[in-house]
């Protein structure tokens, strides 16, 4: 039985599969995967999710304006959300962590930087 739920929004299906084969090295982690912020939110209307990792640059919507919807609706106010981004400018960090989210990794990233900050955020 799954013991934790993980999603994934991220546009390119390559960065998507990496981030899954990470977190797949947390035991009892389930991954969904979406391809942008407004296919993440509509797997937040679904089902109930313990951590939230999301690239900014997307189409349809981005991670920005995602954590943004996720941070007000009330029941995912309180899941953690990992950033994964291009972006490198320390403006763009502060806006994410203002919005919202609990960590920010720059890409390129590294396997094991993810699973630490999400076993972190997890509390595993």
């Amino acid at each position: 039985m799954s013991q934790f739920h993980g999603l994934i929004v991220e546009d390119s299906k390559m960065m998507r599969h990496m981030l899954a084969q990470a977190l797949s090295r947390i035991p009892g982690m389930t991954v969904v995967e979406a391809d942008n912020g407004f296919a993440g939110m509509r797997a937040l209307a679904s089902q109930t999710f313990d951590i939230v990792l999301t690239d900014i640059n997307m189409p349809v919507m981005d991670g920005l304006k995602f954590v943004r919807h996720v941070r007000t609706t009330p029941r995912h106010a309180k899941v953690p959300i990992i950033i994964i981004s291009t972006e490198a400018a320390p403006m763009d960090r502060d806006r994410a962590l203002t919005l919202g989210a609990n960590a920010y990794i720059q890409k390129p990233i590294q396997a094991p930087e993810v699973l630490s900050a999400v076993q972190k955020l997890l509390k595993v």
